[in-house]
């Protein structure tokens, strides 16, 4: 059966994006659309040549035997300054802040459509790293976590606040809270991480980053390395910072002299 170039296109591209930073090998699609390798190689060109013109990540031709294509996600700059733009109009509502004055964005950190377009964002700023895992925290970050893992083509690392049996045997660490000061536990199971192993921490929201600089202390006793935490909201309140280097999307900044909150696009986002 021959198919169609505009046929094979679309399929490679759903095949690249459902499988990021893995080689595909071209002797998979010669036998997927009964077509010579040379005809691949020039969709190849095709799609490469579409996603660079468009900002949508990287199509890569790895040479040698065992070489093939591989996609690397990237984003389009204005589109992304353009989401979080409208992220920041649906934070800035004053029926968010909840007693002991708490900024309440469990709705979006469920939101499909949010968390896909943060997600690739932040994948986007790490996928030159060669991240082996993306290490989150029990539980709200879970979401966000996932979508970057799944954009970077890496395994998930859950952090638990307390141990659960089924994790078997654990590796645990005591840290202060950043912003409390009140003795905290976070526990890792023994299998979770393979050591000497490269990672990035994602969250949703950061205060005085204790939280952050407990996992970093957390993966040294597995000798593993963070190389990077991206974050989707940053407390800027907190001025004393118990880590120094991350990547948010949107800065809280408590409220503005008309009372309303004062949410706006991060620093790193202004300089896309």
């Amino acid at each position: 059966m021959k198919f169609s170039r505009n046929e094979r296109i679309s399929v490679l591209t759903k095949i690249l994006l459902d499988n990021p930073d893995k080689i595909i090998n071209l002797n998979y699609f010669t036998e997927k659309f009964n077509a010579a390798k040379s005809t691949i190689s020039e969709d190849l060109v095709i799609l490469k040549e579409a996603f660079s013109k468009f900002n949508m990540g990287k199509v890569e031709t790895i040479a040698g035997a065992a070489g093939g294509v591989k996609y690397t996600c990237g984003i389009n700059k204005t589109g992304a300054k353009d989401f979080i733009k409208n992220l920041c109009g649906m934070i800035n509502n004053k029926e968010r802040i909840i007693p002991g004055d708490f900024l309440y964005i469990t709705d979006l950190m469920y939101n499909p459509l949010v968390i896909k377009e943060a997600g690739l964002i932040l994948a986007s700023v790490f996928a030159d790293k060669g991240i082996d895992y993306v290490v989150t925290v029990e539980t709200k970050g879970i979401p966000l976590a996932y979508e970057v893992s799944r954009m970077l083509g890496v395994e998930l690392v859950i952090v638990r606040r307390e141990n659960i049996f089924s994790e078997g045997s654990t590796v645990s660490i005591n840290y202060v809270s950043g912003s409390t000061k009140i003795l905290q536990t976070m526990t890792l199971s023994k299998r979770a991480i393979k050591e000497n192993s490269k990672c990035i921490f994602i969250d949703d929201f950061m205060k005085a980053g204790g939280t952050a600089a407990g996992i970093i202390n957390l993966l040294k006793e597995f000798k593993s390395e963070l190389l990077g935490i991206g974050i989707l909201i940053d407390n800027v309140q907190s001025k004393e910072k118990l880590i120094k280097d991350h990547v948010s999307l949107v800065d809280y900044n408590g409220f503005n002299e008309e009372g309303d909150i004062s949410v706006t696009p991060s620093k790193f986002i202004q300089n896309l």
